[in-house]
C-alpha cells in the first residue's frame, strides 16, 4: 500500500520538473501556501496535477464560467469533447494543494477519523465494477499524485519488528502515482474541501518482498499520464482499468533511519540509506574506509544538489509544531506504515485517565495521598532549623595547610630508633 510518501520540493520546483517532461501547468500554488516534508502522512495537504475542471469533475453537465457558456459533444465510446465558443476546448492542466485522504462530495458533516483513514488508498480491484464509492470520482475526478518516493516497512520476526524502506525510481525523477480527488462542503460552511486517495496494484517483482501491494505509478510525459487525465474521458473504460498495473521500471530502495515511523518527525536523512556515509545516525560512518568515501562522495554531491534546490534548513530530525497526533501501529491493515493516532482519541483518554484517579483516591473531594504528602513536607518546611553547636565551633580550615602537625613517637632505647651520634658516644 502506501502511507508515507516524502516531497520536500516547492511548487515551483515541482512545475519545473513536469514541465522539463512534457507536462504542462497553467496554474500552482505559491511556494508558501504548500508543506515541504519528507514524511508526509495521510491528513497532510499535499500536490496534485490535474486536469483544470470543475469541481464536480469533467463530464456533460453545461455550466457558465466567466459568463461564457460551456457545453460537450459525445464522440462515442465514452470520450467526450468541451466546447468552447463553437471550437474544442485545449485541456488546460494546474497544481493544486488537496488534503490526503479522500472525503466524498455527498458527505455532509465532517466525517471521523476512522473514515479519513480508510480512504487514502484506492485498490485498482474496486475499481473494476462501476458501483461503489468510487464511482463517480474514477469517472469525472482523476489525478496525479507527485513524490520523490514512499515509505514501506519490511515486517521481520512475525512482524514483531518493522525497517522502514525509501524506494524511489532510479534515474530520480518524480514519481507520479495514479489518484482521485474529490470536492466537499460540508452543511453550514461556503468552504469547499479539496482531498485525494492514491491508487493501489499489485507489487512488482522488485517490491514483493516488502509489500504485496504499491502504488500505481505512471510513467512522466508519457501518453498513460495524458489519458489518465483526460477530461473528454467520463466514462470508466477498459483502457483506463488497463493503465492501473504494477511498475514495469526500475526501481531503487534502502533501509532509512525509523525515526520516520513517528508523524512529525522531519529530515532530509529520511531518504538517504541507512548505511550511507552521508547518513550521520549510523555510527559506522564513524569508521568509514576507502571505498565508502568514493561512494560517499557521490551521494554527499546529489544530497548537496538537492539542499540548494529545496533551500533546506539542516540535516536535524524536526518535529512540526503544528503536527501533535502520535502513531500507533495498526493490526489487520493492509498497511505496514505506523499511523498517526486520532487526536480526538488521545485528548479523550487523557480525561478518562484523569476521572479514574479520581475515583481511585475516593472522588473528587477526597485528599489524595499526594497532597496529604505535600501538606506533611509543608509543615515540616516551618519548623524552626536546629544549629548544631558542632558546626559552630568549628574552625575555618586553610586553603594551603590542614592545620595537623606531623605527630613525633616516642624514642626508646634500643629499639633501634635512636640518634646515629649517640652510637658511637657508647
Amino acid at each position: 500500500m502506501c502511507g508515507r510518501y516524502a516531497l520536500s520540493l516547492r511548487p515551483s520546483a515541482v512545475r519545473a520538473h513536469l514541465e522539463s517532461s512534457d507536462m504542462p501547468v497553467e496554474e500552482a500554488p505559491v511556494d508558501e501556501d504548500v508543506r515541504q516534508s519528507y514524511n508526509v502522512a495521510p491528513g497532510y495537504h499535499e500536490l496534485v496535477y490535474r486536469a483544470d475542471v470543475p469541481y464536480y469533475g469533467a463530464g456533460s453537465r453545461s455550466h457558465k464560467q466567466d459568463g461564457d457558456e460551456h457545453t460537450t459533444a459525445e464522440k462515442g465510446d465514452g470520450v467526450t469533447e468541451e466546447i468552447e465558443d463553437g471550437e474544442p476546448k485545449a485541456t488546460k492542466y494546474k497544481l493544486q494543494s488537496m488534503k490526503w485522504g479522500l472525503i466524498p462530495f455527498w458527505t455532509k458533516r465532517n466525517p471521523d477519523y476512522g473514515s479519513m483513514m480508510k480512504t487514502i488508498n484506492c485498490r485498482d480491484d474496486s475499481l473494476m465494477e462501476n458501483r461503489g464509492m468510487w464511482n463517480t470520482m474514477k469517472q469525472k475526478k482523476r489525478c496525479i499524485v507527485l513524490c520523490q518516493g514512499f515509505y514501506e516497512w519490511l515486517k521481520k520476526n512475525g512482524g514483531k519488528e518493522k525497517i522502514p524502506h525509501f524506494v524511489k525510481r532510479k534515474d530520480g525523477q518524480l514519481m507520479c502515482f495514479a489518484g482521485l480527488w474529490d470536492c466537499a462542503q460540508y452543511d453550514g460552511s461556503d468552504e469547499k474541501l479539496w482531498t485525494y486517495t492514491i491508487i493501489t496494484t499489485s507489487s512488482n517483482d522488485q517490491l514483493k518482498f516488502l509489500h504485496d501491494r504499491m502504488p500505481v505509478i505512471l510513467e512522466n510525459g508519457s501518453e498513460e499520464i495524458r489519458t489518465w487525465l483526460d477530461p473528454n474521458r467520463s466514462t470508466w473504460s477498459k483502457e483506463l482499468q488497463y493503465l492501473l498495473k504494477p511498475y514495469r521500471g526500475e526501481l531503487e530502495y534502502y533501509p532509512v533511519s525509523k525515526d520516520v515511523g513517528k508523524v512529525g518527525n522531519n529530515s532530509p536523512t529520511f531518504i538517504v540509506p541507512i548505511s550511507s556515509t552521508e547518513n550521520k545516525n549510523n555510527i559506522a560512518n564513524f569508521f568509514g574506509n576507502a571505498k565508502g568515501t568514493a561512494k560517499g562522495k557521490e551521494e554527499r554531491k546529489e544530497i548537496k544538489n538537492e539542499k540548494k534546490e529545496t533551500e533546506m534548513k539542516g540535516e536535524s530530525i524536526e518535529h512540526e509544531a503544528i503536527e501533535n497526533r502520535k502513531t500507533v501501529e495498526e493490526e489487520g491493515t493492509e498497511n505496514n506504515a505506523p499511523l498517526p493516532g486520532s487526536p480526538l482519541q488521545e485528548e479523550k483518554h487523557g480525561v478518562k485517565r484523569e476521572h479514574e484517579d479520581l475515583e481511585d483516591e475516593g472522588g473528587p473531594d477526597a485528599p489524595s495521598a499526594k497532597s496529604t504528602k505535600t501538606a506533611t513536607n509543608s509543615s515540616r518546611a516551618n519548623e524552626s532549623p536546629v544549629i548544631s553547636p558542632i558546626g559552630s565551633a568549628r574552625k575555618t580550615r586553610s586553603a594551603t595547610s590542614n592545620g595537623t602537625s606531623a605527630k613525633e613517637s616516642p624514642v626508646k632505647a634500643g629499639d633501634g630508633s635512636q640518634k646515629i651520634t649517640n652510637f658511637f658516644n657508647k
